[in-house]
This record gives C-alpha cells, sequence and structure tokens, in this order.
C-alpha cells in the first residue's frame, strides 16, 4: 500500500426521492454493507460539484436541495477495504428520479425509511450520519 501524506477529502449524502425514501447501496468497498452515494473531491472541483458528479456516476440520479448534514473523520478503520485517513463531508438532499443505474462500485441498492436503514447491515459512518439527520432535522426528509 503506497503511504499515504494528507487525509483524503470525501463526499457522501442522504439522497431522498419524492416519497421521503432513501437510497442505499450495498458496497463490495465496505465489506457488502449499505452505503450512501460518494466518494472523492477531484482537485480543482468545488465540493457540492464533486457530491452532484459523485451521486450522477454511482446511481445516474440528478440532486437538489442540498442541505449540510455533519462531517465525520475516518482515520485507518477497517470498516472499508483500503483504510486510509478519509475526512466526509455527509449531506442531505432531494431527488425526482428514481431512474437509479449503478457504476461498478454498487453491487444492488434498496429505497427505504430512515428507520428501515437503520435495520439494515450499515456501515457505522451511513448509520452516524442519519442519526445526526435525525436529531436534527427530525424528519425523514429534506
Amino acid at each position: 500500500m503506497d503511504e499515504q501524506k494528507y487525509p483524503i477529502a470525501t463526499v457522501g449524502a442522504l439522497v431522498f426521492n419524492p416519497e421521503g425514501k432513501v437510497i442505499l447501496l450495498k458496497s463490495d468497498k465496505w465489506k457488502g454493507k449499505y452505503v450512501v452515494p460518494g466518494g472523492h473531491i477531484e482537485l480543482g472541483e468545488t465540493i457540492l460539484d464533486a457530491l452532484r458528479r459523485e451521486i450522477k456516476e454511482e446511481t445516474n440520479l440528478d440532486v437538489r436541495d442540498i442541505k449540510f448534514v455533519c462531517h465525520q473523520e475516518f482515520i485507518y478503520d477497517e470498516a472499508f477495504a483500503k483504510p486510509r485517513h478519509y475526512v466526509f463531508l455527509d449531506y442531505a438532499c432531494r431527488t425526482d428520479s428514481e431512474d437509479v443505474r449503478l457504476n461498478e462500485e454498487a453491487q444492488s441498492y434498496e429505497w427505504v425509511t430512515l428507520e428501515e436503514a437503520l435495520t439494515l447491515p450499515i456501515d457505522p459512518y451511513t448509520r452516524k450520519l442519519i442519526e445526526t439527520y435525525q436529531h436534527y432535522r427530525g424528519t425523514d426528509s429534506v
């Protein structure tokens, strides 16, 4: 494994459909657990542009009404297939589409309520994002 010199900035989001359900992706990168769509911020790219791009690449969904929820630190955690030091910038947003087309990073997906999501095998960072969102928003949708 190459030696990492700096933390990697990433984005992810709870993406709500018109019914108020969120999409979760089952990912081998997260040892078969469900996660929110997201990924790395590219050099020269704004955070919100990165979020829109990553969600589009991973799910084919366009998003709107983006709101910041929390940040998380991921420091060499074995929950991920490639433990590194990441900084997660987590958001909530809406989509008007349910025309999901996954790329190679996810094996399947589910549209679920936040309560249903908490009963699934989700990674600890997705769990914290959902719980933080519920605490501060007190609702199932953006």
